[in-house]
């Protein structure tokens, strides 16, 4: 066999001696242009030099950034690409090794390095390595091209003892990784049997001589393989089936079986089923997630598992930074196969693909304790997990929460010591040291704030090792560090006194929560008193009683005292507002009389940005008051309408002037004759083809002009109709409609544009009346771990600034300046990167950082959930007494002015048990008198006086 190998190899060595041949013949060719050019290539040297320079310093400093955080997974990709570009082929080995040892490496750069490095070996000797790296290679992803050049670099050393079936070995674990890929598998089978028939050439006798009868077993023994390969390919759902089963019947000198063309029948069914899904892959853009979430579903419904787990890498090839995908692979792989190599194996590569992920590491750390992994390479995995730059301190919490557990499940609890039983006790001291020191450092709380560690601790020393000392004493710390105002966690501890202490220090913790408790005084009061009613003694009771009346005595002083203070702000706001706004009233009356004339008008769609909401003073500072005197200083008498808001279509600018009149009558007659224009109203059946537009600003000048050129590019105008108020002031807004419905929608990605210094807003234009629930809220309110959120920046600093800051960490997706509506900045940024470990290594390095003089902060953008008013009745109570009479309230001189917390009785009558109060109500509060009634004679010398 060895002479086969040999004669195989001759052969190939042959062929490509004869690409070399070619391949010399274009060098001279090359040789001869490369002469003419030598001139040309003199005058570039000194550039060639200055740009070697360049590199040199790139390089030195890329390796410094390296030495910071060696988890910059872009860094080592410039690294290496730099170093390859300047040959410097053992420091490129040196960063490439370093960078695999971290990361899983793309199918790219594993082929070049593979490539690198079997151009370097020389000698037969340094095979050995070659065969490592590939192994390396094929562990990371499920790639064909790696398998493939893996087999046919190994078809070189078939010259060496076993080299065949060394071949053949690796062939065959190639198609059991990646046979079943119905686009790329079928590369395998060519290539083993191409191999598989280069043999079968060199073991046939030669022509005319007669073969031996070992000649002709070895013959038939190659030929079956050959079959055997035809037969299992063509069981299999690959494209261009059809092409093998002819090359098979052209091949094969006897019919086909049967059995093969029933299996080929059944293959060519399953491959029309799968085809749906690979056309979809084809042609959607990378990383086709939502395309491999379909596939894996058609897949795991079929149930092949071979199939189901290849899916799964296929996907994850391209999509090797979603944690989830990740999640539900090593989920199916645990309930499903259970196959420990193959388990760990992708629990390890989802642990260095998403390292920022905890649940992941959780996942690995109990597979690894499910297949009886050894305690110290547990051990080690979790000190990775530790080092892995979680993105929250409740991450930290999480993973330490996890190895405890772990921990925990190997102590043998019968025992009184043992080892085991130190080290995890040794364990949680770590765990609270680490999270006040470690985390707390780094993101300014611990993320345990209720002390779930010590709980945890705390609890397995009373109920598993029988030690009340140790647990008093943890439980004691937990409520040094801020807990002790709580009442849950005081009763938290009662319980655990109660179920593994004494009644005496039942007792004392509960008469310390009497004493300490904020929120729910009346609970803890509750319990102690049900704790001296069942065991407690007569001067026991007596002491809970009085102990439990003065705390709950002392309670409702302080809220009184709290209801008086909100009483007193409440009447000075209700006085400011009297006297800041002396007609008010009856100018919202008399506004209420004219809007419920004004039926069917559109009221503008609810556009406002969580950003945006807090501005609304600096808006109105921005615009022109709303109240326009006359030269003489009075007030028109056509204030009372001035707030109403009305369409007035092309109408609203282009009036006559009132020539020849006084300042006031002229302002008197401008105003009268936009009150007699006739409106025009929205038609709601055009909402589909019309746009809102507002935050404009109040002194632009021909809105509708300017707005068409605006919008021009999104489709055909049919209208631009500005509002205004009746005496021809721009408010600020207008509608805009459309021909089309695709131009209305296509005009939405105006939102935000910049028009005369301030952000405009574009909506959708919805009838409030009809959808009072719409909300238009353009971005996310939940946890975004690719994207960061920047505070402190300079107001002079621009986007561009920002983005050349950034892009050093990661590829920026997004840059996102925060401005009032008055388009001014605030100094806050939201930063989009690519994935969620650029930006998770960009908080590492930016938060802190010092730019024009400011120090920013930095943190993944997690907004706090955005409130909406509520409309239930409890809501319509807590507006005040305003609300009862309708959407602009009663007249000022009906406001009653008894503060809401006053309105009700403050501390209800508890039930007195055993003769006594067990919650004394407090000193009754002075209640508003009724107004006495009055005699025709009292409003007499009331006008009379006045």
């Amino acid at each position: 066999m060895a002479a086969v190998g040999g004669a195989a190899e001759e052969e190939m060595r042959e062929a490509r001696a004869s690409e070399d041949e070619g391949e010399k013949e274009g060098d001279g060719e090359e040789e001869e242009a490369n002469g003419e050019s030598e001139s040309a290539e003199s005058s570039g040297e000194g550039e060639d030099e200055d740009a070697e320079k360049e590199n040199e310093a790139e390089i030195q400093r890329l390796e410094e950034q390296l030495s910071i955080n060696v988890f910059d997974y872009n860094c080592h990709l410039d690294l290496i690409k730099l170093l390859h570009q300047e040959g410097e082929l053992i420091k490129l080995r040196r960063a490439r090794q370093k960078m695999s040892e971290l990361f899983p490496l793309t199918e790219e750069i594993w082929l070049d390095w593979l490539k690198d490095e079997i151009r370097m070996a020389s000698e037969n000797s340094e095979r050995d390595k070659i065969y490592d790296l590939f192994e390396r290679a094929v562990k990371d992803y499920i790639c064909p091209e790696i398998w493939l050049e893996y087999a046919q670099y190994s078809i070189g050393g078939i010259g060496q003892e076993g080299g065949i079936d060394k071949v053949r070995s690796i062939f065959e674990r190639a198609l059991t990784a990646v046979g079943l890929h119905m686009t790329k598998g079928a590369a395998i089978w060519e290539a083993y049997r191409e191999f598989e028939n280069a043999i079968l050439e060199t073991v046939q006798p030669a022509a005319g001589s007669v073969p031996s009868a070992e000649q002709q077993q070895t013959v038939s023994a190659q030929l079956g393989r050959i079959h055997v390969l035809f037969r299992r390919q063509l069981g299999i759902p690959l494209l261009d089936m059809e092409a093998t089963y002819a090359e098979y019947e052209e091949w094969s000198e006897e019919p086909v079986p049967e059995a093969v063309i029933r299996s080929y029948k059944a293959a060519l069914q399953q491959m029309a089923k799968c085809k749906p899904y690979e056309e979809a892959l084809l042609v959607a853009e990378t990383p086709k997630l939502a395309e491999y979430q379909a596939y894996i579903e058609f897949e795991t419904k079929a149930g092949d598992p071979a199939r189901i787990q290849l899916t799964y890498e296929r996907a994850l090839a391209e999509n090797c930074l979603v944690p989830d995908l990740w999640a539900r692979y090593t989920q199916y792989l645990n309930r499903q196969l259970k196959v420990k190599e193959l388990v760990l194996s992708a629990h390890e590569r989802a642990v260095r693909n998403c390292p920022w992920t905890v649940k992941l590491w959780n996942q690995y750390l109990l597979a690894m304790e499910r297949h009886h992994v050894e305690h110290e390479l547990i051990s080690e995995n979790f000190e990775k997990a530790l080092n892995a730059g979680f993105i929250q301190a409740t991450d930290y919490v999480e993973i330490w929460q996890a190895y405890l557990d772990y921990l925990r499940r190997r102590v043998d609890f019968t025992q009184d010591s043992s080892k085991e039983l130190e080290e995890l006790r040794s364990a949680f001291a770590h765990a609270i040291e680490y999270l006040k020191q470690e985390v707390e450092e780094r993101f300014s709380e611990s993320g345990d704030p209720s002390c779930t560690v010590m709980q945890t601790w705390a609890r397995i020393e009373a109920r598993l090792c029988n030690n009340m000392q140790k647990a008093r004493e943890l439980w004691d710390s937990i409520m040094t560090k801020g807990n002790a105002k709580y009442a849950n966690m005081w009763l938290e501890y009662y319980n655990l006194e109660r179920a593994h202490g004494d009644t005496q220090h039942c007792r004392k913790a509960l008469h310390r929560a009497v004493q300490c408790t904020n929120d729910y005084p009346e609970h803890v009061c509750e319990v102690l008193l049900m704790l001296e009613r069942i065991e407690g003694t007569l001067e026991d009771w007596d002491a809970a009683v009085q102990k439990t009346e003065n705390r709950l005595a002392r309670v409702n002083e302080q809220r009184v005292k709290i209801a008086e203070k909100e009483a007193v702000l409440a009447k000075q706001e209700a006085q400011r507002a009297e006297q800041q706004k002396p007609s008010r009233a009856e100018k919202k009356r008399a506004a209420k009389k004219s809007r419920k004339l004004k039926t069917g008008e559109k009221r503008k769609a609810d556009s406002d940005d969580g950003e945006w909401g807090r501005e609304e003073e600096e808006e109105e500072a921005e615009q022109p008051s709303k109240r326009h005197k006359t030269g003489g200083g009075d007030t028109l008498a056509e204030e009372e309408v001035e707030d109403m808001e009305m369409e007035t279509g092309l109408f609203g600018k282009n009036m006559p002037t009132n020539a020849g009149l006084g300042p006031k009558e002229a302002a008197t007659a401008a105003a009268s004759k936009w009150k007699d224009t006739p409106k025009t109203f929205h038609d709601s059946e055009k909402d589909n083809v019309t746009v809102f537009v507002s935050n404009l600003s109040y002194s632009m000048a021909e809105p509708e002009v300017k707005l068409k050129d605006l919008f021009a590019d999104c489709g055909d105008v049919v209208e631009v109709r500005p509002i205004f108020t009746n005496k021809g002031i721009f408010r600020g807004y207008c509608y805009v409609e459309f021909k089309e419905e695709k131009s209305a929608l296509k005009a939405l990605s105006l939102d935000r544009t910049n028009v005369e210094g301030r952000p405009m807003f574009v909506s959708p234009c919805v009838d409030k009346n009809k959808n009072p629930e719409f909300k238009v809220f353009k971005y996310s309110t939940v946890l975004e771990k690719h994207k960061l959120f920047i505070s402190g920046l300079p107001f002079s600093c621009t986007k561009e600034e920002l983005e050349e800051v950034c892009k050093a960490h990661g590829s920026v997706k997004e840059i996102r300046l925060v401005t009032t509506r008055a388009g001014k900045p605030k100094g806050l940024a939201y930063v989009e990167f690519e994935n969620e470990m650029q930006a998770s290594q960009a908080v590492l390095k930016m938060d802190g950082l010092t730019i024009k003089d400011q120090i920013i902060k930095v943190a993944i953008s997690n907004p706090p959930a955005r409130r909406f008013p509520e409309k239930s009745e409890a809501a319509g109570r807590a507006m005040g007494p305003r609300q009862i009479y309708g959407a602009r309230g009663k007249g000022r001189t009906q406001l009653s002015m008894v503060p809401r917390a006053l309105q009700r009785q403050s501390t209800p009558i508890a039930k007195a048990e055993n003769g006594m109060a067990q919650n004394p109500a407090a000193p009754s509060l002075p209640m508003a008198e009724e107004p006495k009634k009055m005699s025709n004679a009292d409003f007499a010398r009331l006008l009379l006086n006045k």
